[in-house]
């Protein structure tokens, strides 16, 4: 799936991705390959993305995510 996280100042990454976790207002979730349609607001946590089995990790102080067509957009705080 492709990945897109950005913030207010840059493109923090975009490419291809495993797979995303993400801190949800409601808890933590994980977005794979082929995910159903999501909108969901992110809260203060670590977002962790996953490239050729190397895992990076992100802290964030919020924003949201998209997820369409296998299409994972991130805006993050």
């Amino acid at each position: 799936m492709k990945l897109e996280i950005v913030s207010p100042e840059k493109i923090i990454y975009a490419g291809n991705a495993e797979s995303v976790t993400l801190p949800g207002v409601n808890g933590l979730f994980t977005i794979l390959n082929r995910h159903a349609p999501i909108i969901s607001a992110l809260d203060k946590g670590k977002l962790t993305y996953s490239v050729e089995g190397k895992e990076t990790e992100l802290t964030i102080n919020g924003g949201f995510v998209e997820t369409k067509k296998n299409i994972v957009s991130v805006c993050v705080e």
